[in-house]
């Protein structure tokens, strides 16, 4: 019997039927199927009905589990007996009828041996209970001859506490007592009227275990009772010592702590510092990150658990991700695909139903029902991004490509690159596939720098490009990044184009000679390097014999930077000059800036760089060793250019770049462009024919000459040929550069309230207001600017005053007015 629904258990049967919810890392039929088969039942008749595809799909004919099944489909609601009777061409001898959705190890063997012995027309089998209100109690006589039935007493009436336990030894006869074309149930209509018939009607009281698992309390506890092996059920693994079950290909760091009993699924992994407490069961898949920890916990397949993850008394469904720092409370059940943001806590006996995100930091203390990914949107800040092969799948990058395909004509062509990850190169082969499916081209440069993906993109007039890259600082993660036929970051209106064909998989499958191809354009890298060098004054620089160090990272640069600099007759200490996966996983941008620092002080150096792994952003070391700040590097940049380029031109920076960035502009006649924070809208305007530089507050430099977009390569150039041609030493250009006192702070704020906030800023506002990005406040002495996060529940304040301490109480009492006003 499979056709339940499982209402009590949702929201774990929300997309899947009973019988199909795994108990230690098996669907509850599974367990029913193989006790049938130690018992000697061969040929299965299952009676299904809500997802009944599920149950089909995964025991098709049975033979993978030494039985014959076949299948018996109620299009409507039948009862218990009414869904026999739909199976009777199947049952023409004496069967045994069990539930697929409970866990029990009775010996069926007795009770058929039972019937056969009393020549019974019906045995039930009884089973004695704590509580038998919820269960239909039965009255024998000391023969087993059945007395009564009590359907669902009050205690008032409780006089056994033996209840019908859903297993049936029936004969075929019983069929003359099923009417057909109506709903008929067993216990309060067919086998009463066998006992006013006088039939033969037996009760058998089994020996052994039989749970129900009717509720979410009893599903947990059932697996309590499999691990202390109070039922005799076939646990997959090996067993170790402690009562422990290990998977195949099963990974626990030495570091782990595992407390038995507890079961690790198939391929699961645990890193070192978590903690599986007793009865903690990990399906197959899970992933279980550093420091998180693990009470009475159930975890199904597929689960990424985060590090610093919490988990107590809690059920997690298939495929759910819990980022780092999440906590669940006791009774807590995530429903299947649910994203629990970092930090976020759920409270005791949650419910939350399948798909539904929490975001980052969120409290949630009630349940929460049905309703799809709203608050995540497929685009961040830089593109499409998560955890790879978790957030991040083959099956969605194929899928993100063929919807940026649609979008498209067909017969384009698109550049493709990646970095050096084993990550980046699984998911660039799904996006070719991807791509070609829906009639585009595809230009293949394998593993290159960001800026050459870019440089290729115009040069060749290919219509985009897209690069996957680890994301900075989170070896586990991944960022699929689209450009526009200029190359530089798809505009948030492409984005949303992409996104709506995404979400409503509309996409365009051409005919199999329309397929794209694939190709894979030569002296890629040999034309990048020979535009930057046509571009700036390679004498010049050679006249001024720099001796320069530059540490490559680890990063894609070192197949493009040696090409540039043996142009410009640099003598070049290079550091960390291939490319390399675990040391790009390793970079940290102020350590590797150290480590030149002293390179650049024991040599003599005039220079020294930090190129990050993807090419796009520099941190500059001075010849007397001193790292500069972005903003420093930003200042000073200004301050070479405007001294060599003519009156009129303009820069662009966000609208969070310190003011001095104006006043060092227009000291040279250069005018400042504010523009939004993103990165596509700095680019956008790097466009513009007057703007002669533009920079993001982090050490991304766009040179308009080379590229609309960040280059790393072209920026350690120009500064080269700027300090050659002023012949200026960097050191003392920074320490004439204007003091700069500008702070960041986040508060939390939930995405309900982001857009009250804006609006009561602005309507607060006594002084001068931008509204280029954000709320920009304007004062004497400087300003404050208020930007709702366009990810996570927070919202960004900067401030700038005439020292720090000013500057951090501004802000600080900005973000005291926005907490209030979540409150």
């Amino acid at each position: 019997m499979a056709g339940g629904e499982g209402t009590r258990l949702r929201p774990l049967t929300s997309n899947q039927p009973k019988p199909m919810i795994h108990l230690a890392n098996r669907p509850m039929m599974e367990h029913i199927v193989q006790l049938l088969q130690r018992h000697g039942f061969e040929d299965i008749v299952v009676t299904v009905a809500f997802m009944a595809n599920n149950i089909r799909s995964y025991f098709g004919d049975g033979s993978e589990f030494g039985v014959r099944m076949v299948y018996a489909t109620e299009e409507t609601p039948l009862g218990t007996a009414g869904s026999v009777r739909n199976a009777m061409d199947e049952l023409d001898e004496r069967f045994l009828v069990i539930s697929g959705d409970v866990l029990t190890d009775i010996d069926l063997s007795r009770i058929v041996a039972f019937h056969e012995e009393k020549g019974s027309l019906a045995t039930i089998g009884l089973t004695a209970v704590e509580n038998p209100l919820e269960f239909g109690i039965v009255i024998t006589n000391e023969d087993g001859t059945i007395e009564r039935f009590l359907e669902k007493p009050g205690w008032g009436q409780v006089f056994s506490d033996t209840v019908n336990n859903g297993i049936f030894v029936l004969e075929p006869e019983i069929f003359e007592y099923i009417p057909a074309g109506r709903p008929v149930d067993f216990s309060s209509e067919v086998f009463p009227k066998l006992l006013e018939d006088q039939k033969p009607l037996y009760g058998f009281t089994c020996e052994g275990y039989w749970e129900d698992v009717g509720t979410l309390a009893a599903y947990v506890s059932a697996h309590k009772d499999i691990l202390d092996e109070r039922v005799a059920v076939d646990v997959p693994g090996f067993r170790l010592d402690g009562g422990i079950w290990l998977g195949e290909g099963a990974e626990i760091d030495p570091g782990a702590r595992v407390e038995g009993p507890a079961v690790i699924g198939d391929h699961s992994r645990v890193e070192a510092g978590a903690r599986l407490g007793a009865y903690s069961v990990l399906g197959n898949n899970v992933m279980v990150q550093s420091e998180a920890q693990l009470d009475r916990t159930v975890v199904h397949d597929g689960a990424y658990i985060g590090q610093g993850v919490r988990l107590l008394g809690t059920v997690v469904g298939r495929n759910s991700d819990l980022r780092a720092g999440a906590r669940t409370d006791d009774g807590v059940v995530l429903g299947d695909e649910s994203f629990i943001g970092a930090g976020a806590h759920i409270g005791p006996n949650v419910k939350v139903y399948p798909f539904k995100t929490v975001e980052a930091g969120a409290v949630v203390n009630q349940s929460l029902v049905w309703e799809s990914k709203g608050s995540r949107t497929l685009f961040g800040k830089d593109g499409v991004s998560g955890l790879a092969n978790v957030d991040i799948t083959p099956e969605l990058a194929t899928r993100v490509a063929m919807a940026y395909a649609t979008t498209l004509k067909k017969g384009s062509t698109v550049t493709t690159s990646r970095d050096s990850s084993r990550s980046a190169r699984m998911l660039k082969r799904s996006i070719m596939a991807g791509l070609n499916a829906g009639g585009i081209n595809v230009d293949d440069l394998e593993v290159a720098p960001v800026p050459v993906t870019r440089f290729q993109v115009r040069s060749q007039r290919a219509q985009g490009g897209i690069t996957i890259r680890l994301v900075e600082g989170d070896a586990q993660s991944v960022v699929i990044r689209f450009f526009d036929d200029l190359g530089t970051d798809i505009s948030e209106a492409t984005a949303r184009k992409i996104e709506r064909t995404f979400y409503r998989e509309d996409f365009r499958r051409v005919f199999p000679g329309d397929i794209g191809d694939i190709g894979y354009p030569p002296r890629a890298v040999e034309y990048y390097t020979q535009s930057i060098v046509d571009a700036i004054d390679t004498q010049m620089i050679r006249g001024a014999a720099f001796k320069v160090v530059i540490d490559y990272a680890y990063g894609t640069s070192s197949f493009v930077m040696p090409n540039v600099l043996s142009k410009l007759g640099a003598d070049v200490l290079a550091v960390n000059p291939y490319a390399s996966t675990p040391g790009a996983l390793a970079f940290q941008m102020g350590a590797h800036a150290a480590n030149v620092a002293n390179l650049v002080r024991s040599s003599g150096a005039h220079l020294g760089a930090v190129i990050d792994p993807d090419g796009e952003h520099v941190r500059f070391i001075d010849d007397e060793a001193h790292v500069l700040t972005d903003t420093e590097a930003l200042l000073a940049f200004v301050h070479l250019i405007g001294e060599t380029t003519p009156p009129g031109g303009r820069i662009a920076v966000p609208v969070a770049a310190p003011s001095q960035v104006a006043t060092v502009a227009e000291s040279f006649g250069l005018e400042v462009l504010w523009t939004k924070l993103s990165t596509p809208a700095l680019m956008q305007s790097a466009l513009s024919d007057d703007i002669v530089m533009a920079a993001s507050l982090d050490g991304g430099f766009i040179l308009p000459r080379y590229l609309p977009a960040f280059d790393a390569t072209a920026a350690f150039a120009t500064m080269l040929e700027l300090l050659a041609r002023t012949g200026t030493r960097l050191s003392k250009l920074v320490s004439e550069l204007p003091r700069t006192h500008v702070v960041h702070e986040t508060v939390s704020t939930p995405s309900e309230h982001k857009g009250t906030i804006m609006r009561s800023l602005v309507e607060s506002a006594d002084g001068e207001l931008q509204l280029i990005d954000g709320v920009k406040m304007l004062y004497d002495d400087g300003w404050v600017l208020v930007l709702p996060d366009p990810e996570d529940p927070v919202s960004h304040v900067w401030a700038e005053a005439p020292s720090d301490t000013d500057a951090r109480r501004r802000a600080q009492g900005v973000v005291g007015r926005i907490r209030r006003m979540v409150k």
